[in-house]
């Protein structure tokens, strides 16, 4: 699928709105003064986060330098943002936050340019990247339920993988990332609620903080859950990466995905979550899809699955995939579900899941939907409901999805929500 498929309207109305969106967000703000809030509703700037930070922001005006859609001052300015305070490479640190987002948003968006930082950058996240397999190694041994931040895409090895995929494919570390995946994917013999039938992936987390639940659950979302390690493992193969047992690691996900596929008149779709008592009951306690967005819904979960697909090379699975997501684009009640045009919960993120899944599609379904998202897209992202402007919640991930509308390229940027 090209750029070609798109009226010339549609793509220079795209692309003004990327350029207004940009243009408000060429210089960093003025710091904050000591004292300033740091808590999880704060409208404070992270620097060091792709989500509402500088980090973030880098990779939108990297990316269009990049194409001669804007200069390198605004790059440099927020690469200085994101990196002025000391760089989180502990316990909260991930592709989404601290050194590895800072490396991942300096080699995103000035691949060419090699700092005199950038080695102790790779360094730490190549440590990080030892530090979190050490600990998952001795979770294994004891066989206790992993966290999610142990291997989601955000904070957890899945993220940190995506990293190496992208900047240093023919690593050891990146292969031992890989084989843990797999192990992932085998059953923990755990004396608890969850037992035998839970994956090897059911999280010890509760599913939910503010009603929490006894057991855990299993999270079937890209952002925290089993298909963002299903996409990497699909996008490593697809490189020809390859470690022991991926395939079958593969199957085993794709499988539990076959056996919490739902049935409905819009299509199918999957639940977020898997609680212990869903888990015994045999079914979700919903009865219908939620909000079709990458992080958690059917576009995110379908995208994955037709990786696995095309990865494997079983037709059946990626055109089953692909059906999932276009029968969801069509489902008005499901996309009436979308109140946010931003990439993590809203339009850009479904737009974006769907540009590269029509790149890969079989038949021509996916591409004729681009258009219409497109149009959406455009409509909504002049009411960004963020207070932040990084790249997964702000205005910047819509700015980034519309500029690779219109220009078709990439630049590896998708690397952050592991759907290229």
């Amino acid at each position: 699928m090209t750029v070609t498929l798109l009226a010339t309207p549609l793509l220079r109305a795209a692309e003004t709105m990327a350029s207004c969106i940009t243009d408000t967000l060429t210089e960093p703000p003025p710091a904050h003064p000591a004292g300033v809030d740091y808590g999880p509703c704060s409208t404070r700037w992270y620097g060091q986060s792709l989500s509402k930070g500088a980090a973030g922001m880098a990779i939108l005006h990297g990316v269009r330098a990049q194409t001669g859609h804007g200069g390198w001052e605004p790059v440099r300015a927020w690469l200085r943002r994101a990196s002025e305070e000391t760089l989180n490479n502990g316990t909260g640190a991930g592709l989404w936050f601290g050194a590895p987002a800072v490396t991942h948003a300096l080699t995103t968006a000035m691949p060419h340019a090699r700092p005199a930082a950038l080695d102790a950058l790779d360094h730490a996240v190549a440590e990080l990247t030892e530090r979190r397999l050490a600990a998952a190694e001795a979770r294994l041994a004891v066989a206790a339920r992993p966290s999610l931040s142990e291997f989601d895409l955000v904070r957890g090895l899945t993220g940190l993988g995506a990293h190496l995929l992208r900047r240093f494919p023919d690593s050891d570390v990146l292969r031992r990332v890989l084989a843990y995946l797999v192990r992932l994917t085998e059953p923990v013999d755990a004396d608890d609620e969850a037992g035998r039938l839970a994956p090897g992936w059911w999280s010890a987390d509760p599913p939910d903080d503010e009603n929490p639940e006894r057991g855990g659950h299993a999270n079937v979302g890209m952002a925290h859950g089993i298909t963002g390690p299903l996409a990497l493992l699909a996008l490593a193969m697809r490189q020809d990466i390859r470690v022991p047992g991926q395939t079958e690691a593969i199957g085993r996900i794709c499988s539990w995905l076959d056996r919490w596929q739902q049935a409905s008149p819009a299509g199918p779709w999957w639940p977020e979550k898997i609680t212990v008592a869903e888990m015994h009951a045999g079914q979700p306690a919903v009865n219908g899809p939620a909000r079709p967005s990458w992080c958690y819904g059917t576009p995110g979960i379908a995208r994955a699955q037709q990786l696995a697909g095309l990865a494997l090379g079983e037709p059946g699975r990626w055109q089953a995939a692909e059906d999932a997501l276009a029968r969801c684009l069509a489902d008005p009640v499901q996309l009436s579900r979308i109140i946010d045009p931003a990439l993590c919960h809203g339009w850009a993120g479904l737009a974006a899941t769907l540009w590269y899944a029509a790149a890969d599609a079989r038949d021509t379904s996916l591409p004729a939907a681009v258009p219409h998202l497109m149009r959406l897209l455009v409509q909504h992202a002049t009411n960004p409901t963020s207070a932040s402007s990084g790249l997964i919640s702000g205005p910047a991930g819509i700015a980034l999805t519309l500029h690779t509308f219109t220009t078709g390229t990439d630049i590896h940027w998708s690397t952050s929500l592991l759907i290229n």
